[in-house]
C-alpha cells in the first residue's frame, strides 16, 4: 500500500485549514445532521466528514466509526482531496491503492467508499465528506450529486465559521482602540501591551487595517507655512 501523494500546495492547503480554528473541537450538532443525512442518502452505516491534517486524518464528525482520527498514510480521503470530483471505489479490496490498506484488511473492514472533496472558495481541499460501508456497492448519479450538495454545505458552514471568528476579532480590536490607551505626552507615540511604543499610524494601521494619508489642517499650514494660502475648500 502506497499513501497518497501530498498536493503540491499542502504548506498553503494546510494554512487554509488552520484559518478555520476548526481541527480538534467539539462535536456540533449541525455537522452531525449532516452525516446523518449522507447515510440516509447513500444507505451507508458509516458516514465522515473527515479534516486532512499534516499527518492525520480528524473527523468533526462521524457515524458508525469509534476513532476521532486516523494517520493520514492509510487515510481515503488523503485520496480525495487531490482530486475535484467524487472519488467512488465500489470494491475496496479490487482496488490496488487500498486492497492492502489496514482500513481494509482489518476493522473496520471497508469496501465501499465515496467521498466528495471540501473544497474553499481559494481552491484549498480541506477535508472529504464521505460515505462508507463493510460491503461492496454502487451509487447512482442522483446519490453522488446529493453527496456533492452537502458537501458544498459543509464549507459554507466552514466559510461563516471563519467570517464570525474575523468579526470577533475586529470587534475586539475596535473596544481596544475605544478604551483608554497609553499615549506619550511628548512624542504621542502609543504603547501596545507588550510594552514597546509606536507611531500611532502603526499602532492605529495594526489594530484596523486602516491606512493613513497625510496632509495639513487650516491650523498647522498657517503656523508653520505662514506665506501658504490653501484653496478655500468648495
Amino acid at each position: 500500500m502506497k499513501p497518497a501523494p501530498i498536493p503540491d500546495n499542502e504548506p498553503a492547503r494546510l494554512e487554509a485549514l488552520r484559518q478555520y480554528q476548526i481541527l480538534d473541537t467539539a462535536p456540533e450538532q449541525t455537522y452531525d445532521d449532516i452525516t446523518k443525512l449522507v447515510t440516509f442518502i447513500c444507505g451507508t452505516p458509516m458516514a465522515q466528514l473527515s479534516l486532512v491534517d499534516k499527518d492525520r486524518q480528524w473527523f468533526k464528525s462521524k457515524i458508525g466509526l469509534d476513532e476521532s482520527q486516523t494517520p493520514r498514510g492509510i487515510a481515503f480521503c488523503a485520496h480525495t482531496i487531490l482530486q475535484t470530483e467524487p472519488l467512488i471505489v465500489n470494491d475496496a479490496t479490487l482496488d490496488e491503492r487500498f486492497r492492502d490498506n489496514p482500513l481494509v484488511t482489518e476493522p473496520p473492514h471497508v469496501r465501499f467508499y465515496a467521498g466528495v472533496p471540501l473544497v474553499n472558495p481559494k481552491g484549498f481541499a480541506l477535508g472529504s465528506l464521505c460515505a462508507v460501508d463493510r460491503h461492496p456497492r454502487q451509487l447512482n448519479p442522483g446519490q453522488i450529486a446529493a453527496l456533492a450538495a452537502l458537501g458544498r454545505q459543509v464549507v459554507m458552514l466552514f466559510e461563516l465559521r471563519r467570517v464570525a471568528a474575523e468579526l470577533a476579532e475586529t470587534a475586539a480590536q475596535v473596544k481596544t482602540l475605544s478604551g483608554i490607551l497609553p499615549i506619550c505626552a511628548f512624542c504621542k507615540r502609543i504603547r501596545d501591551d507588550e510594552g514597546y511604543w509606536e507611531q500611532v499610524e502603526a499602532y492605529v494601521t495594526a489594530h484596523t487595517g486602516a491606512w493613513f494619508s497625510h496632509g495639513y489642517c487650516p491650523e498647522c499650514a498657517r503656523k508653520h507655512y505662514p506665506g501658504f494660502s490653501p484653496a478655500p475648500a468648495t
